[in-house]
């Protein structure tokens, strides 16, 4: 969300009044429409008074006068007209005498539909579930994955994996905000169309440099990387036109899956499952975008593609996070602490609707910005906690579902929590448009970490801090929740 004010309504907006001109005495001068009218004793009616009586409904509710001050300001106030007009030095020393003037007149909160904490939990839920059922495929397709030699330090076959996949989710952040940026505008064949010609884009790109990536002998990762590129632009048209229990249908084969954690699959069986499961995701899709394509053309021009390029950003360096989480320990560990992120994230986006909501039900109900600033910060901290507490308990239930798996160390434990907590609140500044710094530190994190993989711990504590001060100056002014 931007931090702009946006306080009545288009097609609303009152003339302002004109400023009053000096009288020669002995002279009339003719009335001026906007000025307010003589008094019966002579005198001019004090213009702040109207200025008070028309801004009233607009004073009434607001937190700080600076958002008072941002209206002023939209109005096309200058401080010579406000000196001039109303004795005032500037819009804010106006703004001051307005806020003082009016009183606080918030109205009640609209009562939440289904219990104030439950609101859209079960989609949350399912989409976190969908987010983490894709990780089957790699237990699946195992056998085939295998190559003699790896390359700096991983597993053979790894890098053109890692290579298809941060692609993937580079494309494919920035194509989402494309096509959600549509949907905000009430285009959805907009949006399908922007899906249709980037999805497949994004899979040809993945599958690109997935090959290039390729060693010899590690074809056959190469080609399930070109599946895994084919699956996540499938998914990303899925889940932005909210299609997620179509996705949901499309991954159930790779619950096949589960029994190869104990027993050997036929080499057969492994790869219908995982045929399968690709060739219905992109059929939902198709299907899916098919309607939107046929109901007419988008209008020209659009958002500029360019406001897009921060959310692939972002989504590079949490992408690149959460790939050191999986690779800088153990197999067995490192596929415990990326399982436990990815079902986390289900959890952590109804966090962020209940921080958004919290919010906006402070502004309405709170009478001063420091009354404000407490309230944004309790529910921070709370959204936060829980989310943390989330991770820590999937960390646990994930190490006691792998057979074998190794009970985390406090160090990893901690850094695993830091990880978690540069993520969302990483998406948190990223959901009310401060995406560009939330990049920024994850970036540097992730580079860090690249450099000297020793320092994931200090890395991730670093972007941790940054992130929490960039939130706790951001989140809790007033001007940032306004719609």
């Amino acid at each position: 969300m931007s931090g702009s004010l946006w306080l009545k309504p288009p097609g609303t907006e009152t003339p302002l009044p004109a400023i009053p001109r000096p009288r020669r005495e002995g002279t009339v001068t003719p009335a001026v429409p906007g000025t307010p009218p003589p008094t019966d004793d002579g005198l001019a009616a004090d213009p702040l008074d109207a200025l008070v009586e028309r801004l009233d409904p607009f004073v009434a509710v607001a937190v700080h006068p600076d958002e008072i001050a941002a209206l002023l300001e939209s109005d096309g106030m200058t401080d010579d007209h406000i000196r001039l007009t109303y004795g005032r030095a500037d819009s804010f020393a106006l703004a001051e005498d307005l806020y003082a003037r009016v009183e606080r007149r918030h109205p009640a909160p609209e009562a939440p539909r289904g219990g104030a904490w439950h609101t859209g939990l079960a989609g949350c839920l399912l989409r976190g579930l969908v987010f983490a059922l894709p990780g089957l495929a790699y237990v699946l397709a195992a056998p085939f994955l295998a190559a003699e030699q790896g390359r700096f330090g991983l597993p053979g076959g790894t890098v053109p994996l890692l290579g298809g996949a941060i692609t993937g989710w580079v494309w494919n952040q920035t194509l989402s905000h494309r096509a959600y940026t549509w949907l905000g505008l009430g285009d959805r064949p907009a949006a399908a169309r922007a899906l249709l010609t980037g999805a497949p884009a994004g899979a040809l790109a993945g599958t690109a440099v997935a090959f290039a990536a390729a060693a010899p002998g590690e074809t056959p990762a190469a080609l399930f990387a070109a599946g895994q590129s084919l699956y996540l632009a499938a998914a990303t048209v899925l889940l932005v036109l909210g299609r997620e229990r179509a996705l949901l249908c499309a991954l159930l084969p790779l619950a096949g899956a589960v029994p190869a954690f104990r027993w050997d699959l036929p080499d057969l069986l492994r790869a219908a499952l995982l045929l399968t499961s690709l060739t219905a995701g992109v059929a939902f899709a198709a299907l899916v975008l098919r309607p939107g394509v046929r109901r007419g053309t988008a209008g020209r021009g659009g958002p500029p593609r360019a406001a897009s390029l921060p959310y692939g950003l972002f989504g590079l360096g949490s992408g690149l996070l959460v790939l050191h989480a999986g690779v800088g320990d153990t197999l067995v560990s490192g596929a415990g602490a990326v399982i436990a992120l990815t079902l986390s994230m289900g959890p952590a986006e109804w966090l962020l609707h209940r921080f958004r909501g919290e919010s906006l039900t402070r502004l309405r109900t709170l009478a001063t910005a420091r009354e404000f600033r407490r309230a944004v910060t309790g529910t921070l901290v709370l959204c936060l906690g829980g989310y943390l507490t989330v991770l820590f308990a999937l960390t646990l239930a994930a190490t006691l579902a792998w057979p074998g798996a190794p009970w985390p160390t406090p160090a990893r434990l901690i850094t695993l929590l830091l990880l978690g907590t540069v993520l969302w609140l990483g998406l948190l500044l990223q959901a009310f448009g401060a995406v560009l710094s939330a990049a920024a530190v994850c970036l540097l994190a992730a580079a860090a970490q690249t450099v000297e993989p020793a320092a994931g711990p200090v890395a991730a504590g670093g972007a941790a801090a940054v992130l929490t001060l960039l939130a706790c100056v951001l989140l809790v002014r007033p001007t940032a929740h306004r719609p």
